[in-house]
């Protein structure tokens, strides 16, 4: 008996695994795999497929929880069903790979559920009050609600105290402790996203690739940059008081951050190009703190990699990367290749573009206060990267004299001699010392560290300094010195009065130029002018700087 009980128990597991309802949405030209259980449920395939192929594979999935727990229901052990169900849901969520590869479709289950009960209702093998109470919970939890994935939780909290309370034998209680416990593991992101307030409810307009002529969605990676950005999402709050009390230790939340997986933490809503186009953005987080980026590269780029497929999941056409984000995996090549079927840029080519549209105004109007800018020292920070260098070649013949300062001195050389070449009468400087600073009139600083450069001792009173890194080069009390103006850059206005819960620095309506580039390649469809590497093309950043002001983005001063 033990045996066949074990043999009804794998048969489940087998019935649950077998993609009936994905097969049949193949067919339609719905490919369930490229979409998580954001983006899936009845209503969304309803709207993809029909409603008759959408009731055929609902059909399918209850057909599998129903027949795996009936099969069961032969030996006439009410336990076994339980078990039975179990098996048939997880087989559901956790198919065997050789069924689909490495990518399995990644819907709810909630109709596997709802044949499971079904079945232990009709086979008499369970009390209706065992099973009835939990399905009306559900119904109740949705319609007031509106989320699935809180509904099937709270149905199944029920049905598991039910049967602790039951005379039921110890396996029926733990395979309904099993199922409630599988549940809340497969539904913590949407359980997350429902205390950030980004879960859709029932019947909620959710974007999908190719459903509005007038609409696109893209996504964009972000981190925190501080422990205070880590406590900004509402399911990660709840750790600030224990921190400041004592009981949880900044390292212990900072290792916690390390060891999650991307996760949707907010989206922008109310980007309308004057073309008429609506853009929506998903922003993604791995919430890796900035020092992650720098000793462990090879977690980044796997977070990063990780958080390109969750994008092409939720259905976007774009992944941006966003501050160190930009830097990993040979600057979003590794990641590319990794994930081929969405489009992937570091946003170079318009944060050099917003950069070179800025430079001339902000050397006019640093002349306009009666400063010699052609007898003027300007220094160069990070003058080894691409876009420092595009500001060092832009500035270098309308000044007295440059100094480009960088890490890496021979490096530094090549760049400058460049430059001497092209301005025979400029004295241009490399250096890698940061007292070199104290000399300038103007900094344009554009580096990749996760902490500030430029400190006060580094700078003296009058100077005017143009930060381009993010996260910012210069330290907030640079700002307090006699005379001293610290102009952010690489920022941008959106069209259409942007939205978004999350707090990205950058002012209210504004996002980073990266960001910004992912939302005009989106808008445009233009996905071979992404930016990838360590090249940036100047056809793209002319480009970029063009579609921005057709499409009403606004760079600001």
């Amino acid at each position: 008996m033990l045996f066949l009980s074990f043999l009804l128990l794998a048969l489940a597991y087998l019935i649950g695994s077998l993609p009936l309802g994905h097969w049949l949405l193949s067919r339609r030209g719905f490919e369930s795999r490229l979409h998580n259980a954001y983006n899936l449920g009845v209503e969304n395939v309803v709207r993809r497929v029909g409603l008759g192929a959408a009731l055929g594979s609902a059909g399918l999935d209850a057909a599998k929880g129903f027949v795996a727990v009936l099969i069961a229901s032969s030996l006439g052990q009410p336990e076994l069903c339980v078990l039975a169900g179990l098996a048939a849901y997880l087989g559901h969520l956790n198919p065997p790979r050789q069924l689909f590869g490495q990518m399995p479709p990644r819907g709810r289950g909630n109709l596997v559920l709802l044949g499971v009960f079904a079945a232990l209702s009709v086979a008499g093998q369970l009390s209706l009050w065992l099973t009835v109470p939990p399905l009306i919970v559900y119904a109740a939890v949705l319609g007031f609600g509106g989320y699935v994935s809180l509904a099937t939780v709270a149905g199944l909290v029920v049905f598991a105290v039910l049967i602790g309370l039951s005379p039921l034998e110890i396996q029926a209680k733990l395979g309904a402790l099993a199922l409630l416990l599988s549940a809340l593991w497969r539904f913590k992101e949407n359980l997350g996203r429902i205390l950030d307030g980004t879960e859709p409810r029932l019947g909620d307009d959710v974007p999908m690739v190719g459903k509005r002529d007038d609409e696109v969605l893209a996504a964009f990676m972000i981190h925190p940059l501080t422990l205070e950005d880590f406590w900004q999402t509402r399911r990660f709050a709840w750790m600030r008081p224990l921190v400041e009390r004592g009981v949880l230790s900044e390292a212990t939340v900072r290792n916690v951050a390390s060891s999650l997986r991307p996760m949707k933490v907010g989206e922008l809503h109310g980007i309308k190009t004057n073309d008429g186009k609506r853009i929506r953005a998903y922003l993604l987080s791995s919430p890796l703190l900035p020092e992650v980026f720098r000793d462990d590269p090879e977690l980044a780029t796997r977070r990063a990699i990780e958080g390109a497929r969750l994008a092409q999941e939720l259905g976007a056409e774009v992944f941006g990367l966003g501050a160190f984000w930009s830097v990993v995996g040979n600057k979003g090549l590794d990641v590319q290749e990794a994930v081929p079927g969405i489009t992937v840029t570091n946003g170079g080519a318009y944060t050099s573009g917003t950069i070179k549209a800025a430079i001339p105004g902000i050397l006019k109007h640093f002349a306009s206060e009666g400063r010699d800018l052609s007898g003027a020292t300007a220094a160069v920070v990070g003058a080894n990267g691409v876009v420092a260098f595009g500001i060092a070649r832009t500035i270098a013949p309308q000044v007295g004299k440059l100094i480009m300062v960088g890490r890496d001195l021979e490096r530094l050389e090549r760049s400058a001699a460049t430059l001497r070449r092209a301005n025979k009468t400029a004295e241009i400087v490399t250096t890698t010392d940061y007292a070199a600073l104290r000399e300038a009139d103007l900094i344009f600083t554009a580096t990749s560290d996760p902490n500030p450069v430029i400190f006060p001792e580094h700078v003296k009173p009058g100077t005017w300094i143009f930060d381009e890194g993010r996260p910012a080069d210069v330290a907030e009390s640079v700002a307090l010195l006699p005379g001293v103006r610290v102009i952010p850059g690489g920022v941008v206005r959106p069209p259409g009065g942007m939205t978004t819960s999350v707090d990205l620095h950058f002012g209210e309506g504004a996002v980073p130029a990266c960001l910004a580039e992912t939302l005009i390649i989106t808008a445009t469809g233009e996905h071979g002018r992404k930016s990838l590497g360590p090249q940036t093309l100047t056809e793209n950043i002319n480009f970029f700087v063009e579609q921005a002001g057709k499409l009403g983005f606004e760079v600001v001063d």
